[in-house]
């Protein structure tokens, strides 16, 4: 259960976007990457049926016997899932196609809106230090994405640097909103990350003009490229910034982290 005495914890945020390929995943693994180069303790929470978080760090499904699922619906200790990758200062909360029911089977439960929440609220997680919480979606707005967004401080948002990726955002925005009426007033948007970005393109340019317009200094000022790497770094299940720390992609992924920490450290302020 969670404490409403307790001191406060770790930044959570969540990272969503009901659309898929957009880079989410891609995002959570390589932005708490960077942020625990920078050291800072991190833990990602993959709130995702796929696992790609868990396979993109290494956790092979044979080493997830207790995930996010067993975390949620039964209520298991933290210490029991939450598991330590080769990254120095990260660790994960695996997932696996088991939380595709998870759904279906929270209806039933009163609470079920709040179980992440709760979970990641209790006294053992003080133990861990960690000062970021980073919890990778599945791709629809559906409870999981709920429980991620009632637990959570803020949302960040990957988008993809394509035609109509503004359009996608209204629901999102709907959902955040109804978020805050109902569970969590103090929910907001931590940023918009413009992912898959070609400086070369019109189309690119366009959309970054476009979100800039609309929404402001929601909007990073990093862009994340384009970049084979960081596209070639899951199939060898490691972050871009161990994959190929010199590139592009790996560069980009620290200057979103060193953002993150300073708009964070000014609003703290």
């Amino acid at each position: 259960m969670s404490d409403p005495t307790r001191p406060a914890g770790p930044k959570i945020i969540a990272i969503a976007n009901q659309k898929g390929g957009v880079g989410k995943t891609t995002t959570t693994i390589n932005l708490a990457s960077a942020l625990a180069e920078l050291g800072y303790k991190v833990l990602i929470v993959d709130l995702d049926p796929q696992g790609n978080a868990s396979t993109g760090l290494g956790i092979i499904p044979e080493d997830r016997d207790l995930t996010t699922y067993e975390l949620l619906l039964d209520d298991v200790a933290l210490d029991e899932v939450i598991q330590t990758c080769d990254i120095e200062n990260l660790s994960i909360i695996p997932a696996t196609v088991d939380l595709s029911s998870a759904d279906i089977e929270l209806i039933a439960n009163e609470k079920r809106s709040f179980l992440l929440h709760d979970a990641l609220r209790q006294h053992a997680m003080d133990k861990y230090g960690f000062d970021y919480v980073l919890i990778d979606c599945p791709p629809s707005l559906n409870l999981l994405t709920v429980n991620a967004m009632v637990a959570a401080h803020s949302v960040l948002v990957p988008l993809q640097s394509e035609f109509f990726a503004l359009e996608g955002l209204s629901q999102l925005m709907i959902t955040i909103r109804e978020v805050r009426q109902t569970a969590n007033p103090n929910l907001r948007i931590e940023g918009i990350v413009l992912t898959m970005y070609d400086s070369r393109n019109n189309l690119s340019q366009q959309v970054e003009m476009d979100a800039r317009e609309n929404l402001g200094d929601l909007v990073f000022q990093t862009l994340i490229p384009r970049n084979v790497r960081v596209s070639e770094a899951p199939s060898y299940s490691v972050p871009v910034l161990q994959y190929d720390s010199a590139s592009k992609g790996a560069a980009a992924y620290r200057a979103l982290a060193t953002e993150l920490v300073s708009k964070n450290t000014k609003r703290a302020a």
